[in-house]
């Protein structure tokens, strides 16, 4: 009876143990509301980035991109983001897909504008930069002081 109490007590503290987990890995991923303000940004190019990466504001975490698609008569990437309901870009806000780190990944960086117009749901970004591929940069500079 002894041994039956002691092996209770011990699948109890797994799975308290496990649940506390559990939570921390939920709180420590950062999970964005799927509410918010939808907003999009066209770019010529969006290698690197994809669904689920991050969108920041000077450097804090306010969004996630949640679609990519092109234009079927422009040819060029439209991504679809979601921002926290509470941020308020002004119109002129601007858009660039830029490296995490050194180790690779892209995030989708806003700047904002000086507009007093404010973004609504639904609202394009045009002023966007590419993302710079260090591998290109790399094989310029190479093959330029090869001559």
């Amino acid at each position: 009876m002894r041994q039956n109490t002691f092996e209770t007590l011990l699948g109890a503290l797994i799975i308290i143990g496990a649940a506390f987990f559990a939570m921390k890995v939920y709180n420590s991923a950062n999970l964005m509301p799927s509410d918010g303000k939808e907003l999009k940004a066209e770019f010529g190019d969006v290698s690197g980035l994809s669904v689920g990466d991050d969108v920041f504001l000077a450097g804090i975490k306010i969004g996630q991109v949640t679609a990519q698609e092109i234009d079927k008569i422009t040819y060029i990437a439209r991504l679809t983001f979601r921002i926290n309901p509470d941020i308020e870009l002004p119109s002129d806000t601007s858009a660039r897909i830029v490296a995490k780190s050194l180790l690779g990944g892209y995030v989708l960086e806003l700047s904002p504008g000086s507009n007093v117009e404010i973004m609504e749901q639904g609202d394009i970004i045009y002023d966007t930069v590419d993302p710079v591929s260090l591998t290109d940069l790399l094989g310029k500079f190479v093959f330029q002081n090869s001559n």
